[in-house]
């Protein structure tokens, strides 16, 4: 009888430390929990307890944490984008704006036919100016947003790449560019968006054009990886890190929002490929692996 009164003792003892030991971690779980979500820390919730389910929860919220430390991370990450977007785009439209509204108050003041027509070109070319930027905008907004299944088909990427490069090569020389192109003679294959694929391109030949010192390489080689290279003394190191960030733009008022690579990197991993940015010797190489 004492025996079992002893062991039920015990019992209770033992029931009452666990329970104890419990508690105390749940608090510290709590307290831990609380002081995280104040501080701008990277820690992890600790316990004192070794028991396998504190332990489990612990770890549990640990997960939880990181996870809301990422989504917080990258909600003020886009919020200081968002600010220097609406910046840009602002300065990119604004520009143009301030422009015709000059031009349309010298037109207003002379009865000279030469010099309307004269203004009247100007102001048409900065309402095309404008009329891009929006465009670009609004193509970037429906990438992005598109929640239907891409359609894919067997696609012959030298004939895009080559189609696309005969699409630029006016726009190219104009700007004194003579593009070199070294395309395998092997037909390259692959199961991709076609009109995904042209954007690309388009996108990349957009950016030469627009910031290169006077060169371009492209190459295509027959495991389907293509470069473009072109002389681009000015960048940095950070600027290239940075380039197919949303409405990044190596130039503040390039008569660009920044989003043509933005989107070029939106499409070719949605189509399951890569897309890299190297700089050495003041030439920039865009690599994309399909």
């Amino acid at each position: 009888m004492i025996w079992c009164l002893a062991a039920a003792i015990a019992v209770i003892i033992i029931l009452s430390v666990k329970i104890y030991l419990l508690k105390k971690s749940a608090r510290e779980i709590v307290d831990g929990f609380s002081d995280k979500l104040e501080k701008d820390t990277n820690t992890v919730i600790d316990i004192s307890s070794r028991d396998k389910d504190m332990l489990f929860l612990a770890d549990s919220i640990n997960k939880q944490l990181k996870l809301l430390r990422k989504e917080h991370l990258q909600y003020h990450q886009g919020n200081t984008e968002l600010k220097t977007a609406i910046t840009n785009i602002s300065h990119d439209i604004r520009t143009p704006l301030t422009a015709i509204y000059g031009y349309l108050d010298m037109l207003q003041q002379t009865d000279d036919p030469e010099k309307h027509k004269k203004y009247i070109a100007i102001m048409k070319e900065r309402a095309e100016l404008m009329k891009q930027l929006t465009e670009e905008l609004f193509r970037y907004s429906v990438i992005v947003s598109e929640e239907n299944e891409m359609q894919t088909e067997s696609v012959n990427v030298v004939q895009v790449l080559e189609d696309s490069i005969m699409g630029y090569f006016a726009a190219l020389n104009e700007k004194g560019i003579v593009p070199e192109v070294q395309l395998t003679e092997e037909a390259v294959i692959r199961e991709l968006n076609k009109e995904y694929l042209a954007r690309i391109f388009s996108n990349l030949l957009n950016n030469a054009l627009k910031y290169s010192d006077g060169d371009l390489l492209i190459k295509l080689s027959a495991e389907g990886v293509i470069t473009f290279t072109n002389t681009a003394k000015d960048l940095s190191a950070v600027e290239v890190e940075q380039l197919f960030d949303r409405f990044y733009t190596v130039e503040a008022a390039h008569h660009s929002t920044g989003l043509g690579l933005s989107i070029a990197r939106t499409l070719v991993e949605r189509m399951g490929g890569t897309i890299t940015a190297e700089y050495a010797d003041s030439k920039l190489t865009i690599r994309i692996a399909l």
